[in-house]
């Protein structure tokens, strides 16, 4: 067995320093401990790599990564670690719970690979269940807002010439596109140069435009698309397509998130501030994957409670 143990924290003088503290013991193949490394190192964790000659593993923190990847030896040395008590789990699934999002600068196929992990693709009443709750959602949502839909159509008619409905084209589920509806916040002519990122302090938003997108009342709409089953409440923000293809080639997996349907509201959208580059769309990213992984009634509930205290706040975007 190759015992090449691998200390990223400089802190550390020596391994008798090392033990002494909370450390995570990665396992992995050679060439991926540089990667990791970097990655760790940008949250602050100390972490040791691919230390073999433990001996003791209670009360360790055990970690592994492509351990397809390892040999036969290394693989019986992790399992030996659960034997003695030792926590082992993939290091990724450890980063998500500590993170509470994904660190997507560490995926790899094996993630996406075990379907059951990801109860919101395997399970079938999870489906419907969230099927059924979009739906009734949806319409006490649609009668509660009618008012303020009614005057929000009056007053972006009273504001600016065009039509009250803002239709385009996103990329939803299985990536097949569909035309989201929203209340039309920005210009009619906002885009006669091309599609264009929306920025925070966008020139092309109307006044009126302004206090709907902090609000969120513009999104109203999409509870249409959600009745059609082309959107969910909670999901991943849906994107256009002339924007997916240039992210997939900086993010990598960008498209998993076509694996679900979008959502008029998302953790991406709670958790993370308004933002429109590759770096956010990066971090948007981490919060999808991990809504996917991890999604239950409770978390949907949670997004959705954040979500009206983001409208009530004028946070929104």
């Amino acid at each position: 067995m190759k015992k090449i143990p691998f200390f990223l924290n400089k802190r550390f003088k020596s391994k008798k320093e090392a033990l002494t503290q909370k450390i995570i013991y990665v396992y992995c193949p050679v060439e991926c401990a540089f990667n990791i490394g970097e990655v760790i190192d940008d949250y602050g964790f100390d972490i040791i790599v691919n230390d073999y000659d433990i001996l003791d593993f209670s009360k360790k923190i055990i970690c592994h990564y492509k351990s397809g990847d390892l040999g036969e030896k290394e693989r019986d040395f992790l399992v030996k670690a659960t034997e003695c008590g030792a926590w082992v789990e993939p290091l990724v699934s450890y980063l998500d719970d500590r993170l509470k999002y994904t660190e997507v600068r560490l995926l790899h196929s094996s993630y996406f690979l075990h379907q059951k992990a990801f109860s919101i693709l395997s399970q079938k009443r999870t489906q419907i269940t969230k099927r059924f709750t979009d739906i009734v959602s949806s319409i006490l949502i649609l009668i509660v807002t009618l008012p303020i839909s009614l005057l929000t159509a009056l007053f972006i008619k009273l504001e600016s010439p065009g039509p009250i409905f803002f239709k385009q084209k996103r990329t939803g589920q299985y990536n097949v596109e569909f035309c989201v509806y929203k209340f039309r916040s920005m210009r009619n002519d906002a885009e006669k140069n091309g599609a264009q990122w929306a920025s925070k302090n966008d020139a092309r938003v109307t006044k009126v435009g302004n206090f709907i997108r902090k609000t969120r009342i513009d999104e109203i709409p999409q509870l249409i698309n959600v009745l059609k089953g082309e959107m969910s409440i909670v999901g991943p923000r849906p994107e256009r397509e002339v924007f997916i293809a240039d992210l997939e080639k900086e993010i990598s997996y960008y498209r998993f998130r076509h694996a679900v349907k979008p959502g008029v509201t998302g953790l991406a959208q709670v958790r993370y501030p308004y933002g429109a580059s590759v770096e956010d769309a990066v971090w948007k990213h981490k919060y999808d994957i991990y809504y996917i992984k991890h999604h239950s009634s409770m978390l949907d509930l949670k997004i959705l409670l954040l979500t009206v205290k983001t409208v009530i706040f004028g946070m929104g975007r």
